[in-house]
């Protein structure tokens, strides 16, 4: 089995409490802590197995193998990663079965992680998630007023459009936004409002 590592939380004796996003659900495993054990961090694909255990009333996690990109070891890159991956664990701890849609989106984001500015594949990755989920707001209307956008609007957490003066904050280009939303690439954005993307992102999915 394959899964992304999107959270783990240190227990008694150096073990571990991990969850695990796979293709159709949403794994919480123990890990036993053995100097055999090969090495596990936040945003890591890995193939592993799980197993019964007799000390836990969770299931085991062995056989772990790390499936490395060749990003792991940029510490920037990296670091980018490991925040866009604690989005979807906050997004999706609740939730045991889900949909491919969101480990393939990983997939996708980490095939090209090393090749493009991450916080760009992460934003556009983020559009995707908001129109799968129904929750792409692309009609411009502000979601404080409820009144049409006419000019340059400003997005707010879960990219949210609103009137400049309706939430006191910088506007984005209309039609930069517009492309973003439609084609779910943000080619035309420059570098210093994909960073304000990026913090509007880190506020949660």
């Amino acid at each position: 089995m394959q899964g992304y590592i999107i959270n783990f939380n240190r227990v008694k004796d150096e073990d571990l409490i991990v969850t695990v996003l796979t293709k159709n659900s949403i794994l919480t495993l123990y890990r036993f802590y053995g100097a055999r054990h090969s090495h596990i961090n936040l945003g890591y694909k890995i193939d592993f197995e799980t197993k019964s255990s007799i000390k836990s009333t969770i299931s085991q996690l062995s056989g772990v193998l790390h499936l490395a990109s060749k990003w792991n070891l940029e510490y920037n890159r990296m670091f980018i990663w490991q925040s866009f991956i604690k989005l979807f664990y906050l997004h999706l701890k609740d939730i045991d079965d889900i949909h491919s849609f969101y480990f393939e989106l990983l997939d996708e984001c980490s095939n090209i992680w090393h090749s493009q500015n991450p916080k760009r594949v992460a934003i556009e990755a983020y559009t995707k998630l908001l129109e799968y989920e129904g929750r792409l707001h692309d009609e411009f209307i502000c979601f404080n007023c409820e009144q049409h956008i006419d000019d340059n609007p400003t997005l707010i957490r879960s990219f949210l459009p609103a009137h400049e003066q309706c939430v006191w904050s910088n506007t984005f280009d209309r039609l930069h936004v517009k492309n973003l939303f439609e084609t779910k690439s943000c080619m035309f954005i420059g570098d210093e409002d994909v960073d304000r993307l990026w913090k509007i992102m880190l506020e949660g999915f």
